[in-house]
Order: structure tokens, then C-alpha cells, then sequence
């Protein structure tokens, strides 16, 4: 038996240190709690050389449930900055080779690999279910939506970003302080905008150019992002609405927080959400109507004027300009390729004409949630004209999992419940 010298006064005694506990090293650390750390939930969002430290360091510690969400896949050149990933993994998602190898380091994980991006592949009922984000990708459309996603939920989530030896983590606090879009600057926007200059592009046809890094960055700036997750999930003070920057030349390190923007348009919190037995592949949009109009109390039930209010555009039709010719399409504008986006006359790129609401009384409505591009397990915004109210697709839950199952046997025991967000302390 030793006893830990840094117990708190009020400790029960002294610790008993069992070296066939993989966790005893870290019980040893005063305010360390692994109960906490065993039913936490947590989205990675990118499984790069940053996502691959992100996601070690998770499983060292013993994190109930990790999920990571990517749609790449390993090349070569990711095998010099990736600690995961090995040469016979080449040509495989990066989200399952990072899942089979992490469960590899710590089998007491529930690990989840989803290959999609996380721009149209995850619902907001899923960020909802996590304790925090961990974001690890390389552009600022992914991080504006992330920012968004976990604002409308109430999460925190932390930020990272890497370029040869330098790098940042931020931290952000729904609804406390300043959020990602409230630092961005007027270029941020610009180039976001370049990259829908063709606004019918998919993601991989509007990479950016390869960010050059190397792994001891990728190191350092992932170790802080789960070092202040780590801090989230004991609700020990941290610097939210901050950025933690690292450069790797001087061996400098500077904290600059962020102003917050009243009028900043993440600023959206959905509150009172109700929970409908539909699932988006199945329930179309005149399901969701009729269901509503037999719960929803307070939306008005003789109004003409009920609409689904899109997070993400839904295309009506190409039109060639020089031809005269519209084509009809109906599907998000997220599955559009800029091969289909070309006139089949003149082979000139068409611009398309878009909706972000689906009217009660529609064509569209006759059109499944997932047509609409509507995710999986998503929360929906529908208005009458003058509320608004937030409907959850409950019968997309995922089963339970192990670190739910953990959370809820220790809801008696902690302080407050796991399924709720970490709460931000100031630092």
C-alpha cells in the first residue's frame, strides 16, 4: 500500500496503488477521477496526423467512448506524421484504421469509426448525445460548421490547427464568451467564399493545398487539445473563447482571447426540443408535419404557412444561361458533382437555383428527410411564421453504449450527469 501524497484533505484514505490497474499512474494525480474519464463521450472530428494524437491520448486515458468521424483515406504521405497508421494501411478509411488501432492500445474504449463528413453526415442529435468535440481538421468551412453544430447543442468543443512547427488549440464555451465565428476576420470569410467560387464543387474537388507540418507539432497541439478536454470533463477552470498559441521557432507560448460579437451569427441555442418517432430514411417531410400538428401545442395549427428550415441548401434545378435550358434536379446540393453541374449542350457550367425551407404544402414534402438532406438522428427547425420549435428524429438514436451504460450507473455517484455537457469554469 502507498499512500498518494497529494490526496485532498477530505480523501477517504490512503491510495492503494495496484500495478495491474492500467489506470494507477493516473489515480495518483490528486483531482483525477476515472469514473468521469470512463463515462465521457467524445466526437474527433478528423483523423489526420492531428486526429491520430488526438485519438491515442484519448485512449490512453481510458475515454468511455470515443467516435471518430472522417471521409479520407490513408495515403503514404500520411504514414510519416500519423502515429496510427501503418504501410498495409494504405488505401483504407482513415476512420476505421484509426478505430482498429486505438481499441489495439486500450480495449476498454468503445471506439466508433463513421467515414462521411462531418459537413453532411452527422445530426445535431449526435453532437447533442457527446460531452465535447475535439476538432483536427485543416480548413475553416469543416470548423465553421463544427462551431455551429455545438453551439445550436450546447457542447463545448475544442479547436486545432497545425503548419510546420507551429500550431493553435482553442477552446469554446456554448454559450459562454466569444465562439470560432466570432474571431473570424473579413479573409476567413473571403476564403471560404473562394472555395464556392463554382458553387456546385464537391468537397474533394476543392481541396485546399496540403498544409506542410511535421509530427512533433501534431504532438504538442494534440496533447493540449485533450489536456483542456481533460480539464472539461473534471470541470477544472479553463480558457474558454481563448487560443493557446504555439510558436515552434522561438519556443513561444501566448494565450489571445476573443472578443465576443453580440451579433454573431452562431449565436443559436435550440432550446425545449421535442423528440418524434421518425427516422430520416424513412419519414418524409408531410409525416413530420402531421405528427407535429398532433404535439406541438404552441405552433399555430390552422396556419398554411408550416416549413422545414434547412441547415444545408437543397438544389431545385441547374440552369444554363447560355442555352435557355433548366434542368431539374431536387437533391441536396451536397451530392452534386461538377461533372453533373455541366450543361449537356454546351458543356458551360450551370448555376442552380436552391431552397432552404420546405413548405407544409410542397412537392418536396413528399420527399423523405434524407432526400432533403436531412442526416440521420438530426434536429430540425420548423416554424409556422411566427414560432419556431426543434424536433429531434428519436428513432435515429444509436443503440446505447458502453460508456452511457456507465454514465447512467454513475449518475448517483457524480456530481451532476454525464449525459449532460461538461460545464465550462472560467480560468
Amino acid at each position: 500500500m502507498i499512500t498518494n501524497p497529494n490526496s485532498p484533505p477530505d480523501s477517504d484514505g490512503p491510495m492503494v496503488i495496484d500495478d495491474s490497474d492500467r489506470y494507477s499512474r493516473l489515480k495518483l494525480i490528486a483531482w483525477w477521477e476515472q469514473e468521469k474519464i470512463a463515462a465521457a463521450r467524445i466526437l474527433v472530428v478528423g483523423a489526420g496526423a492531428l486526429g491520430n494524437e488526438v485519438i491515442k491520448n484519448l485512449a490512453l486515458m481510458g475515454i468511455g467512448e470515443i467516435n471518430i468521424i472522417d471521409f479520407d483515406e490513408v495515403q503514404e504521405s500520411n504514414l510519416s506524421r500519423s502515429v496510427l497508421f501503418r504501410v498495409s494501411h494504405e488505401g483504407q478509411a482513415k476512420a476505421l484504421v484509426a478505430a482498429e488501432m486505438a481499441r489495439d492500445l486500450n480495449p476498454d474504449c468503445d471506439i466508433n469509426p463513421i467515414v462521411g463528413d462531418v459537413l453532411t453526415d452527422i445530426g445535431l442529435g449526435f453532437v447533442a448525445d457527446m460531452n465535447l468535440v475535439i476538432c483536427c481538421v485543416d480548413n475553416r468551412e469543416a470548423r465553421l460548421w463544427i462551431n455551429r453544430m455545438c453551439w445550436k447543442t450546447n457542447r463545448p468543443w475544442i479547436d486545432g490547427g497545425i503548419q510546420e512547427i507551429n500550431g493553435v488549440a482553442k477552446v469554446f464555451c456554448p454559450p459562454l464568451g466569444a465562439c470560432y465565428e466570432c474571431a473570424m476576420t473579413e479573409n476567413d470569410y473571403r476564403l471560404i467564399s473562394l472555395r464556392y467560387s463554382c458553387p456546385l464543387l464537391r468537397k474533394e474537388d476543392i481541396q485546399q493545398g496540403k498544409v506542410p507540418t511535421a509530427p512533433t507539432i501534431a504532438s504538442i497541439i494534440g496533447g493540449l487539445q485533450v489536456q483542456e478536454a481533460l480539464k472539461l470533463i473534471h470541470e477544472l477552470p479553463t480558457a474558454e473563447g481563448s487560443a493557446l498559441v504555439f510558436n515552434g521557432l522561438a519556443n513561444n507560448f501566448y494565450q489571445t482571447r476573443y472578443p465576443r460579437r453580440p451579433n454573431c451569427l452562431s449565436h443559436e441555442t435550440y432550446d425545449e426540443i421535442i423528440d418524434l418517432p421518425l427516422m430520416s430514411k424513412t419519414a418524409t417531410a408531410e409525416e413530420l408535419f402531421r405528427q407535429l400538428k398532433q404535439t406541438a401545442s404552441c405552433l399555430d395549427q390552422n396556419s398554411k404557412s408550416w416549413q422545414i428550415l434547412l441547415d444545408r441548401d437543397f438544389l431545385i434545378s441547374l440552369n444554363c444561361r447560355d442555352c435557355g435550358i433548366e434542368r431539374q434536379e431536387q437533391t441536396p446540393l451536397s451530392q452534386v458533382t461538377a461533372e453533373k453541374g455541366v450543361c449537356h449542350q454546351c458543356a458551360e457550367v450551370c448555376h442552380p437555383f436552391t431552397t432552404s425551407e420546405i413548405e407544409c404544402n410542397s412537392e418536396l414534402a413528399q420527399k423523405t428527410l434524407f432526400e432533403l438532406g436531412i442526416p440521420e438522428y438530426d434536429i430540425i427547425k420548423v416554424s409556422d411564421g411566427q414560432q419556431t420549435i426543434f424536433v429531434k428524429l428519436q428513432n435515429d438514436s444509436p443503440q446505447p453504449s458502453r460508456s452511457a451504460a456507465k454514465a447512467s450507473s454513475l449518475q448517483s455517484d457524480c456530481e451532476g450527469s454525464t449525459d449532460a455537457p461538461v460545464q465550462c469554469k472560467e480560468g
